[in-house]
């Protein structure tokens, strides 16, 4: 809503709120501590304003708060301690701030726990190996800190929930501890740190799809049942001390290898294609497929467009935009995932999977997946008006779940379109005016 201007504390005497969501505003100032005088709260979407200051200790009084979202601000200080009695919270989105201090070991203690994103801060200190101890944990991803000295904590083998491990450009040291006991993990970034010793043969989830070890001190060997992992798509080693690839090391062609910058490349006989330096930034993004020509134009006043994907051919209809990003992926190439994520998305919408068209879709650093949709009416010119009340609810209230290798998503616009006057009218009380 472009809204400016600060929270005020005042806010806190809404004692019935249980949504409160202020995402994507200028808003600036600090987050009232009054807020947590309001013990109903579900929800908290502050993310990406101008937001400043720590965050109060007062909202660990929030036990109903099951998303915390402040990412994308410039808040600063630790993360309270008192957030270990946020008993009911699911996902702690406080990426791209300027926390830091420790990660509190207390949150350890959240029984709920799915998603900690705390990427991009100034967090230093130890990890807290008592992270090992949460009973739901999905994603840690906590890229881009200080955690200059420590390693990285060896119970996080003991995290049987555990689907992906960020620790990117962390100064971490230390030699890789064994992954094995993580049966579900899928996601491993442990690049730009200062690693040493060898790769650890033991064999990983048959589910990975990213592993990047990039930009360490590791010696050695490739171990070759890397190369048999079912589901892998991406596989990173360069600028390390690596001297030798296995024989038995023979990946798909469909996985990106990267092995640049390691002695082994000095063999070109032997590391052939595999050397050849590529950029992370690389991962395709992709558009969906265009229309036939062999359709007259739509009318143009009243934004109808053709739905490239509909079993009626050449049928104009006004669609949805809607702008949706995935947080913390689990994957590195989405072509492979975007049937699932179609099928996934439009079940949980109660639509068929042609109603769902994939515009375009652009990585992000983070990496995150920025997606523009469009949602079509079934196989008619117009959804009704109930209709776009029901899929904006379910969007921008987080009632919907995708997959977990999906990871957590938001919602960055809702566009109306054709249905923007249809929907002042649906919200218009006796006091509006034309």
């Amino acid at each position: 809503m472009n809204l400016s201007g600060t929270l005020a504390p005042e806010i806190g005497l809404l004692s019935q709120l249980r949504n409160l969501n202020f995402m994507w505003n200028n808003l600036t100032g600090n987050i009232p501590k009054e807020i947590g005088n309001i013990t109903t709260l579900n929800l908290i979407a502050l993310n990406a304003n101008q937001l400043s200051g720590s965050l109060p200790d007062e909202i660990g009084y929030l036990k109903n708060l099951n998303r915390l979202q402040i990412d994308q601000n410039q808040i600063s200080g630790p993360i309270p301690k008192s957030f270990a009695n946020l008993t009911s919270i699911k996902h702690l989105h406080m990426n791209n701030n300027s926390l830091s201090g420790q990660i509190p070991s207390e949150l350890s203690r959240l029984p709920e726990l799915l998603h900690l994103l705390v990427d991009a801060n100034n967090l230093s200190g130890p990890l807290p190996p008592k992270l090992a101890e949460t009973r739901s944990l999905k994603i840690i991803q906590a890229d881009n800190n200080n955690f200059s000295g420590n390693s990285i904590p060896t119970t996080y083998n003991n995290i049987p929930t555990l689907l992906k491990l960020s620790l990117r450009n962390c100064s971490l040291q230390g030699v890789i501890p064994d992954l094995t006991g993580i049966p579900e993990l899928g996601y491993l970034d442990l690049s730009w740190n200062q690693l040493t010793g060898s790769i650890p043969v033991d064999k990983l989830a048959s589910n990975i799809t990213t592993i990047d070890l990039s930009h360490n001190f590791l010696n050695g060997t490739i171990p070759a049942n890397f190369s048999g992992l079912p589901n892998l798509q991406f596989l990173n080693f360069e600028s390390n001390s690596l001297d030798t690839i296995p024989a038995a090391f023979e990946p798909p062609k469909t996985v990106i290898v990267l092995l640049s910058e390691n002695p082994v490349c000095d063999n070109p006989a032997r590391a052939a294609g595999l050397c050849q330096p590529k950029s992370v930034s690389e991962a395709p993004s992709g558009q969906g497929p265009q229309v036939s020509i062999d359709c007259a134009a739509c009318s143009t006043d009243k934004n109808y467009e053709y739905n490239p994907l509909s079993p009626i051919p050449c049928i104009c209809a006004a669609p949805l935009g809607v702008g949706f990003r995935l947080k913390s992926p689990g994957i590195s190439d989405f072509r492979s995932y975007k049937k699932a994520f179609e099928m996934d998305s439009t079940s949980v919408l109660n639509l068929s999977i042609y109603q769902l068209y994939i515009e375009r879709y652009t990585w992000e650093a983070g990496p995150r997946l920025n997606m523009h949709l469009k949602l079509f009416p079934n196989n008619t010119n117009l959804f009704t008006m109930s209709e776009v009340v029901r899929l904006r609810h379910l969007l921008a209230g987080w009632e919907i779940t995708l997959l977990d290798i999906f990871g957590p998503y938001e919602l960055l616009n809702f566009t109306l379109g054709s249905y923007e006057d249809g929907m002042q009218n649906l919200l218009c009380t006796k006091g509006c005016h034309s």
